[in-house]
Order: C-alpha cells, then sequence, then structure tokens
C-alpha cells in the first residue's frame, strides 16, 4: 500500500526571510514533510524537492548535498526520465514524477513502476496562491487506478501527491479521488492555528482512504 495520508505545507507560501524558522513552525504543527519548491535547507526535517526547473538534471547532486529526502521533477522538462530516475536514487533519494495540469496521466503510467511518488499539479506550477483546478481530479483518479484499478493494482506502494490551491474547501475532492499525500500553502502558512488545518486535511484523507478500503 502507499505510505498512508500525509500533509505537506508548501514552504512557497512561508515568509522567506525567516525560513528556518518557519519550516520549525511547520514541524511543530504537525506536518508530515516540508514541500519546497526552491533549493532551501534547514536544520532537522523531511525535504521534499519539487524541482521546477528546465534542467531537472543539473541539480540531482546539489539536492542530495544539501539533504533532500525526495526529488520531484516534471516530466515535460527532461528527454530522458529513465536516465533522470536512476541518477535521483544513485544520490540516495526517492523520486518523484510531477505533471502540469496540461499533461494527461497516460505520459506518467510507463514510469510508476520506478518512482515512489506520482505528483499531480492542480495548478499552473510557478507560485503560490492559486485557484484550485477541479478539472484535474480525473488525473487523481486515473493515477489512483480509480476505475479498472489497473495502476493501483500494479503499483500498490506509488504514493500520489496534489498541489496547487487545497485546502479545507477542496481537500475532499483530492482525497475521494485517491490523493494519499496533499500539498498545501497558504491555507496552512496563513492561518492563526497551522495545526488545526493540518489535523483536518490529514483526517479528509485518511477518512477517504479507510472508505475505499472497506468499499473494495
Amino acid at each position: 500500500m502507499a505510505s498512508g495520508c500525509k500533509i505537506g505545507p508548501s514552504i512557497l507560501n512561508s515568509d522567506l526571510a525567516s525560513l528556518g524558522a518557519e519550516c520549525l513552525r511547520m514541524l511543530d504543527s504537525g506536518a508530515d514533510y516540508l514541500h519546497l519548491d526552491a533549493p532551501c535547507s534547514s536544520g532537522r526535517s523531511v525535504f521534499y524537492m519539487h524541482m521546477m526547473v528546465s534542467r531537472p538534471e543539473q541539480w540531482v547532486k546539489p539536492m542530495a548535498v544539501a539533504g533532500a529526502n525526495q526529488y520531484t521533477f516534471h516530466l515535460e522538462a527532461t528527454e530522458n526520465p529513465g536516465a533522470l530516475i536512476k541518477d535521483i536514487r544513485e544520490n540516495g533519494m526517492k523520486v518523484g514524477l510531477a505533471i502540469k495540469p496540461g499533461t494527461t496521466v497516460e505520459y506518467l503510467a510507463p514510469w510508476a513502476n520506478q518512482i515512489d511518488m506520482a505528483l499531480v499539479m492542480t495548478v499552473e506550477p510557478g507560485f503560490g496562491g492559486q485557484k484550485f483546478m477541479e478539472d484535474m481530479m480525473p488525473k487523481v483518479k486515473e493515477v489512483f487506478g480509480s476505475g479498472v484499478h489497473w495502476l493501483r493494482t500494479q503499483f500498490p506502494s506509488l504514493d500520489i501527491e496534489v498541489d496547487g490551491g487545497v485546502g479545507p474547501d477542496t481537500v475532499h475532492k483530492c482525497a475521494e479521488a485517491g490523493a494519499n499525500m496533499i500539498v498545501s500553502g497558504s491555507a496552512i502558512m496563513r492561518s492563526e492555528d497551522p495545526r488545526s488545518v493540518i489535523n483536518l486535511l490529514r483526517n479528509v484523507c485518511s477518512e477517504a482512504a479507510q472508505k475505499r478500503s472497506l468499499d473494495r
């Protein structure tokens, strides 16, 4: 099975002038990991790097040296995903593969048995605070294996992450579609009580996973 329901605040929406303190604040509020959209690192943490760059190959070693736990690159940004996946693993990191809203899930499927996580973007990558694109949820259902269940059956350990405009008002759609990893930026970072938001997102995700398990 996938690694369970996890909530990762997006540090893109934090006070970047106090990055270390912001990371610790999120971890102390119950975050499972920190989702970073830019090359940076801090003391104790689990860092999942989302590399929104045109040449992801050149950043693998620097991110490994910086202490990244997972390196997620965009399928659209490389001509040789297989070689890049191999390089990431050889540098001691988990592998994430992301697709933008305009890319169909069929392009990701051939690599599903070689990666640890599939990331479905629900906004165009680049900046925080964008509106959630609900029409991306069929992609999550396909990646998760809804319908014929073929991908989830063949790749039960694959984590599925949704990133972009996700908060208390939209997480239900993501969780019901099958995502087990939720990235949330503004909804968590700008909340006066980030712990309660993180707990809400995790509970919704867990309840959806439990319901799917009972429906099988």
